[in-house]
């Protein structure tokens, strides 16, 4: 599932282990058991050019310390949520917020990227996995002490996701041929799922979070639930079975959480986890001033920019700086195509894919790695990243940095300076412009909109750049479509599955014209198509090829311009124990503990 973030070089003690929120690749096999990926985490890269970088983290070489109860974490998030209810939830500052409140029935071992229980224990399927028997967990309590059952299971599933009434892009992922599964209680603690057709991302789609029949079903009933657990309900009220609580929130200021004392996963010695009593999120939105806190030894944890790691590199803290190789996503571009929103000349001009090419030949993402990630980043011009080692083609389709093919471009479509005042027209004699919006509390996408502004200036194209409040800019891209362009970023997924309400034409975050009834182009229908026939593939290598098929279509078409995904490099406190970093997230998040003379 994809998210809107606000920083994707940020810190992963932040990013929800949750594999819903993160979405992960694996494969079908014959049996529950040959549930096995056919292939690992790629290590982390640890130079760029001949520079050494960090430190890496081998999961395979991790040996847990014997962790110790109490302490507090103290994070810093760059944004209010913008809601509670992570079903309605399209922004990384949101499930930040509560992300770690909830869990699903499956979550991924990042070791070995196994599927493993999370409220199911177990599972089995029959008639060619068209109907999987899920076998929960007992003894899992709610935060109020109602007891967790089948009930929460069918409800979460048939009465909210599957909810025609409720969009969601949860149920966008487990659409198959139109079709959605059915879900049935056997007994308290077995649920069963019928399948359409065989459906390859299942386990890892089933990681989607289970919320509380008793506290949710009233407002479902009413009709409500959209606007339920909003960001100002009371923190009380938000009731989960996951590892932590939030119990304070100070729009603004902060997020307080306790452990939760409850929670069902222990460690070898049989003490209940997480081991961190308490955890506090500040809300800063300035990098900068994440930075100075970080410094001052405020917080334990800080996504390292390209300009500030000379900086800590050279410092003296009482800190570990960790390399987790390229970024999963890069920042991109993506021009509004959608139709009743717009005036019909702009319309027209950016969904025009040669208009989209000259942009894309007018971004110097070499440069924009250089200027503003400190030469700590790569170019990117497909939707998948370096990172993915396994959907990932250098020969997918490129427009690199050229001007001279960029004005062509612009010529065939017909721009002319028609009056000699240093802009372009079209041939009905409108101006070339637009409005570019990005994220205020993005540093690295507020420089690029100043690089593009004056690169695009050089063409004869006019940049009217505005950088925004997150969730202001979040309102505009999901609900009121109002925006021209737009730099912004989305969490990254190995499974491509994972992208479905981006990539398919009826997806909520397709974002350049979204929840279209019917393809609004021959190429989206294609890729729909792809996605579709993807979904229900059990050979593990035709999957690859026909998402690496779709890939191709989009990086061609270029309804996203995707520019540069950055080294994802973060400072880490030492007292700070029992933390792996990896790009996927952090692994095993309850076992972190705090040395405790270091409090």
């Amino acid at each position: 599932m994809a998210f809107l973030n606000v920083f994707f070089v940020k810190s992963v003690s932040m990013r929800a282990k949750n594999p819903f929120l993160k979405g992960i690749m694996f494969i079908l096999g014959i049996t529950a058991a040959a549930l096995l990926p056919l292939f690992f985490i790629p290590e982390p890269q640890g130079k760029v050019g001949t520079k050494v970088i960090g430190k890496s983290v081998n999961l395979s070489e991790v040996k847990f310390l014997p962790g110790k109860r109490g302490g507090t974490l103290y994070e810093a998030v760059s944004s209010d949520p913008k809601t509670f209810n992570l079903v309605m939830a399209h922004e990384t500052s949101s499930t930040e917020a509560v992300g770690e409140l909830f869990e699903g029935l499956t979550e991924i071992d990042l070791k070995t990227l196994k599927p493993v229980g999370a409220l199911a224990e177990s599972w089995e399927f029959k008639e060619g996995g068209l109907k999987w028997i899920f076998h929960l967990r007992k003894g899992v309590k709610w935060f109020d002490g109602v007891e967790f059952t089948a009930d929460d299971v069918v409800f979460t599933y048939n009465d909210i996701y599957f909810n025609p009434k409720i969009p969601n892009s949860t149920k966008d992922s487990f659409l198959i041929d139109g079709k959605l599964p059915k879900v049935k209680k056997i007994d308290n603690y077995t649920v069963e799922f019928d399948l359409p057709a065989p459906f390859a991302p299942l386990l890892y789609s089933l990681s989607a979070p289970i919320f509380p029949k008793h506290v949710v079903e009233k407002a479902v009933k009413k009709g409500k639930f959209e606007r339920f657990w909003n960001n100002s309900t009371p923190p009380k009220k938000l009731i989960g079975t996951g590892p932590y609580i939030l119990v304070k929130y100070v729009p603004g200021q902060y997020l307080i959480y306790r452990r939760n004392p409850f929670y069902w996963k222990k460690d070898e010695q049989g003490q209940r986890l997480p081991y961190v009593e308490k955890k506090i999120k500040f809300i800063v939105p300035d990098k900068n001033t994440q930075l100075l806190k970080f410094k001052a030894g405020e917080i334990d944890f800080y996504g390292i920019r390209g300009d500030d790691y000379p900086e800590l590199k050279k410092g003296k803290g009482d800190y570990t700086i960790y390399n987790l190789g390229p970024s999963l996503t890069a920042d991109f571009i993506c021009f509004n195509q959608k139709k009743d929103v717009l005036p019909d000349w702009k319309w027209k001009l950016f969904s025009d894919r040669r208009f989209r090419w000259a942009i894309s030949h007018a971004v110097d993402r070499e440069g924009i790695v250089l200027t503003v990630y400190n030469g700590l980043g790569f170019p990117i011009y497909s939707p998948v990243t370096p990172a993915n080692k396994l959907y990932y083609d250098p020969s997918y389709p490129k427009f690199p940095y050229n001007l001279k093919e960029a004005r062509k471009l612009l010529s065939e479509i017909g721009l002319k300076d028609r009056n000699g005042d240093g802009w372009l027209e079209t041939p009905d004699g409108h101006k070339v412009e637009f409005n570019l919006l990005t994220n205020s509390n993005n540093p690295a996408r507020v420089q690029i909109g100043a690089i593009l502004k004056n690169d695009l200036k050089k063409l004869g194209i006019d940049v009217h750049f505005q950088p925004l409040d997150f969730n202001n800019l979040v309102e505009k891209l999901l609900h009121t479509h109002d925006f021209d362009a737009v730099i912004i970023g989305l969490t990254g997924s190995i499974d491509p599955n994972g992208g479905r309400n981006v990539w398919m034409s009826s997806g909520q975050l397709h974002m350049w014209n979204p929840n279209q009834k019917k393809p609004a182009t021959e190429w989206e229908a294609e890729v729909d198509r792809l996605f579709e026939e993807a979904a229900k593939t059990l050979d593990f290598e035709k999957r690859v090829k026909l998402y690496k098929k779709a890939y191709r279509i989009i990086a061609y078409q270029q309804p996203l311009i995707y520019i540069a995904a950055p080294l994802v490099l973060e400072a880490v406190r030492n007292r700070v124990k029992n933390y792996y970093p990896t790009v996927w997230g952090t692994y095993q998040p309850e076992r972190i503990f705090i040395t405790p003379s270091q409090e």
